[in-house]
């Protein structure tokens, strides 16, 4: 069954205003989950995963977080020329406050639930922002580049100390995106900083191996991964209910 969807407009604290793509599960939600969307938009991919998060229970919501430069922009995954323009207008404060508007509007949407982040590539790295900017129960990173420093991102690395719960990390050993020194660097400076993490890599999978419309889709990596993201979600999302309860 197709669950309910909705567009919806959120109020940004910079005095903008940001459409987001909302799935709702059918009956009362398990939890709240923000998606974020690759560099290709919220385009036909990013809302079916937000569905199928629908489908497992979850108010999930996945934010258009290029709503300053092009509202409603969808590109074409073999035309990353047409991305660069909205991709190099991202700034971290205004991530920040857009990740600050889809967490809240969980909470006023959703009542007491607990709430998580997934996201995929340039969306990975918002779902490690949000879980320092947000008290999320937990994350979730598909290759997210730019957790460690890149060409297009300051890194975040300094700042894990204020992650605010458990972070689950998926990699292609065959991405030439991701550098091993990147992934090597998030690792243990998650270590150091004493913050529980699980580091999935998947040796054969290339960068964006989850999305089905992307020349580099791994269906075995893909397959593997979806399980592993909802036991996680269910494991930590329902630790962070029981401990409001307590």
């Amino acid at each position: 069954m197709n669950p309910r969807t909705e567009y919806v407009t959120l109020s940004v604290s910079d005095g903008g205003s940001m459409r987001a793509f909302v799935a709702h599960p059918e009956g009362s939600p398990v939890a709240g989950l923000l998606v974020f969307q690759e560099a290709f938009g919220v385009n036909a991919h990013i809302r079916d995963v937000t569905m199928r998060f629908a489908r497992e229970g979850y108010l999930a919501i996945a934010p258009e977080l290029f709503h300053r430069t092009g509202p409603g922009f969808e590109g074409n995954y073999t035309d990353f020329a047409a991305v660069m323009p909205h991709f190099q207008g991202l700034t971290e404060a205004g991530l920040e406050a857009d990740i600050r508007a889809a967490f809240e509007w969980v909470q006023r949407s959703g009542g007491n639930l607990s709430i998580g982040a997934v996201g995929y590539c340039m969306g990975g790295r918002a779902a490690c922002l949000a879980g320092l900017v947000t008290p999320l129960a937990c994350s979730i990173s598909y290759y997210g580049g730019g957790i460690a420093p890149s060409q297009y991102f300051p890194g975040l690395l300094d700042r894990f100390k204020d992650l605010s719960g458990p972070i689950l990390l998926f990699w292609g050993g065959k991405d030439q995106h991701i550098g091993h020194d990147q992934i090597q660097a998030v690792t243990t400076t998650l270590k150091a900083a004493g913050k529980p993490y699980v580091n999935v890599e998947f040796s054969e999978a290339d960068h964006g191996f989850f999305c089905d419309a992307r020349a580099s889709y791994n269906a075995a990596a893909a397959a593997e991964a979806w399980p592993l993201t909802l036991a996680f979600l269910k494991t930590h999302l329902a630790a962070a209910v029981r401990k409001a309860d307590a």
